[in-house]
């Protein structure tokens, strides 16, 4: 054969997705996953495994994914590894970019290819972009608005496109919890993942929880079960008086996307007066963030937010460096915060404020995800920091 019959055999492979920026600019690429086309924010995350808990965390609403990491989908899908509450429903990320095409699953505990998994939770993908140069813009210029659209014709209307990301309105001012929190209140039992055995039960409670959701992740509901709390599950919007007539030990402050401020509205009063009831209150990411509003602190929207499973994290109360997950995109200013509050956790990598504690009253949060799925365990101690709280006060 020629070269000439050589090039002539190649495939001419036309383009089937598109990302289009609210600046205009347009990046070409292959689809899969579902088809049609979502908006949100660009985000970049550089975990190199956990794809499935990643597309599935609620905190990821109304967001794209760009995975740094070239090769997902290696290892298939499952039904154990997905973090929503819903397994059926779409909550967590908008769409998902990627360097390469997956490739045949390899993996004993893969159920399903990753793209045939993408379609049936209505998740948008693209293959084919340079996730570098998408990794150096957003370092550059921040996260940007972006439509993603996959139609296997390649047939687009790129400047509808166009307009439709310059005009979404972006995160800020955006209260997402509604969307992926839960619609009514349950009791969840189920105990972290073990090898060869799965997921267990929790039969003998010690501590009474109630978890407010704003998105949570079942890993931390499992955790929290892990360490002896039988936990109540309630809706964002409960209010106080109800969580407080369940007589919890404790109270749980979830995970969850959006704009504090925006969620704050409804939450923070509440948040209040949990706190002044001076009962042992524990927040996670967007529960950190709330904390620190009803607390008195404000909250920033970051130039690129941190998202990945290898951010070094360090713990003020004990001087050790833990490498944490994290998935957000705004953070509480350390500078705004009270005399009474103390922060106890700081970035390795921008210094921004990772932790915060009362002086006087039994309450703290951190602002990555101690759970990890997917991500190291250093964190895990928090669970039993929160369980030693409601011990003690429980002793008193």
């Amino acid at each position: 054969m020629t070269t000439s019959d050589t090039h002539s055999a190649w495939p001419d492979l036309k383009p089937t997705a598109l990302l289009v920026l609210a600046d205009g600019t347009v990046f070409q690429g292959f689809g899969l996953g579902a088809e049609g086309h979502a908006v949100g924010e660009v985000c970049f995350n550089t975990a190199m495994t956990g794809y499935q808990e990643i597309l599935t965390d609620p905190s990821y609403a109304g967001q794209l994914i760009t995975f740094t990491f070239p090769h997902i989908g290696n290892v298939g899908a499952n039904d154990e590894d997905i973090e929503a509450l819903n397994a059926a429903a779409t909550p967590g990320a908008r769409g998902v970019i990627l360097r390469a095409a997956i490739t045949e699953p390899s993996n004993y505990r893969s159920a399903k290819h990753l793209d045939a998994w993408l379609k049936n939770r209505g998740i948008i993908g693209l293959s084919g972009i340079d996730t570098r140069a998408m990794t150096a813009l957003i370092r550059g210029s921040g996260m940007p608005n972006a439509v993603i659209a996959h139609s296997p014709d390649g047939q687009f209307d790129v400047e509808a496109l166009k307009k439709q990301a310059r005009e979404w309105p972006g995160l800020v001012g955006m209260d997402l919890v509604p969307m992926v929190g839960s619609g009514q209140r349950f009791d969840w039992e189920e105990t972290p993942w073990v090898w060869n055995e799965g997921y267990g039960r929790q039969s003998a409670p010690q501590f009474n929880v109630v978890a407010i959701d704003y998105g949570i992740k079942r890993n931390i509901l499992r955790l929290l079960a892990g360490v002896g709390c039988k936990v109540t599950v309630v809706p964002a919007t409960t209010p106080a008086e109800d969580i407080l007539a369940l007589k919890p030990d404790g109270v749980f402050l979830s995970n969850g996307p959006g704009d504090p401020a925006a969620t704050g509205e409804y939450a923070v009063p509440v948040i209040k007066d949990v706190v002044a009831s001076g009962l042992p209150t524990f927040g996670i990411c967007l529960g950190h963030q709330m904390l620190g509003l009803a607390l008195g602190g404000k909250t920033v929207k970051m130039h690129q937010g941190h998202h990945g499973a290898n951010h070094p994290v360090k713990d003020l109360t004990t001087g050790k460096v833990e490498i944490t997950s994290m998935n957000h995109g705004f953070a509480l200013d350390k500078e705004s915060l009270p005399g009474n509050v103390t922060q106890t956790h700081v970035s390795l990598f921008d210094g921004s404020n990772c932790g915060i504690a009362l002086a006087d009253k039994p309450v703290f949060s951190v602002q990555y995800h101690p759970e990890a799925s997917p991500g190291p365990k250093d964190s895990h101690y928090l669970f039993q920091r929160f369980a030693d709280l409601m011990r003690a006060r429980k002793a008193a």
